[in-house]
């Protein structure tokens, strides 16, 4: 859990980086909570955020998709909820 460092990226991703430049499709978008990398799910035939995992032990994805707050653990696979940013009173 070391990993989370603050609130993933409010902005939205572009696409996954290695399908833009291989001018491929993807499903749905994940972005590593450790260097910001953006790369597809594992629904894409490409499955890239998982081997960026792979490639780089970053351990922790948070979801690129609009609306979605939900964060995924590869090394303990647990999904974890966020929720939504608040401010502090």
């Amino acid at each position: 859990m070391d990993q989370v460092t603050g609130a993933p990226s409010a902005e939205p991703a572009a696409g996954c980086e290695e399908c833009l430049a291989m001018g491929d499709t993807w499903v749905h978008l994940r972005r590593c909570r450790t260097c910001g990398h953006v790369g597809c799910c594992d629904s894409s035939k490409n499955r890239h955020a998982t081997k960026h995992f792979r490639e780089t032990g970053h351990p922790i994805i948070s979801s690129a998709e609009p609306g979605e707050t939900w964060s995924y653990c590869y090394v303990d696979d647990l999904m974890l909820d966020l929720g939504s940013p608040r401010a502090h009173p």
